[in-house]
């Protein structure tokens, strides 16, 4: 399995502001960057929160790259996955559209009802007792054949991923604006590291739209 964690952060390393609201940090460029990344992946990962506050589809946008998927014998868009431990993506998310190609990964947490009406409108995965157990879930895409992994958010998961070791691949667009606020998410929330701090090494970088596209390995490559 290859884990690309993927995001669009300000100069100053906000995914957006206090309020939780999306903000335009890339342009027309970056967007299609990420748009053939997501086609070139076997699934898209997000935490509960990115669903609750934007209500993604988290599908491939280009038609031309919608059709070079089904000329592979792949689907128009990439398998769709929630990390969410205790169930609380709605019913009428967008990213349930499809109950074929989403996954749910939940843990024990999550109440037994909410966890039968999320496995009508999703493949469910639980794994963990109070918080989703990542290697396990991610070990369990894997066996249903998803290797190439996008992550696209948000910051408490992004940290998560790295804390259990399972990145490969960071690439950041770091966008030409400063949000601040001691309370906006960053592209790394949760407890943060105090020590073993993951090493990254700078592949390359690359002036995109009117900022810089950054590109990492971990020392899980």
């Amino acid at each position: 399995m290859h884990v690309v964690v993927n995001a669009a952060m300000s100069a100053d390393g906000k995914l957006s502001s206090r309020r939780r609201e999306q903000i335009a940090i890339s342009g027309d460029e970056d967007f299609a960057r990420v748009d053939r990344l997501r086609a070139d992946s076997d699934a898209v990962v997000v935490g509960v929160g990115t669903v609750l506050a934007d209500d993604p589809h988290l599908t491939v946008k280009d038609e031309t790259l919608r059709g070079e998927r089904r000329d592979a014998s792949r689907p128009a868009n990439p398998a769709r996955v929630v990390v969410d431990s205790t169930g609380r993506t709605p019913l009428d998310a967008a990213i349930l559209d499809d109950a074929a190609s989403t996954y749910l990964c939940v843990s024990e947490s999550a109440p037994v009802d909410r966890r039968l009406e999320l496995a009508d409108r999703a493949k469910l995965v639980t794994a963990g007792d109070d918080r989703v157990d990542l290697m396990r879930a991610f070990s369990a895409l894997r066996d249903a054949g998803l290797e190439r992994i996008m992550v696209e958010g948000g910051g408490e998961l992004i940290f998560s991923l790295f804390a259990a070791g399972l990145v490969d691949e960071l690439r950041a667009f770091v966008g030409p604006t400063v949000i601040g606020g001691r309370d906006a998410p960053t592209l790394a929330d949760g407890e943060g590291f105090v020590e073993n701090f993951p090493a990254l090494e700078l592949v390359n970088a690359e002036p995109l739209d009117d900022g810089v596209l950054l590109r990492w390995r971990t020392d899980a490559e």
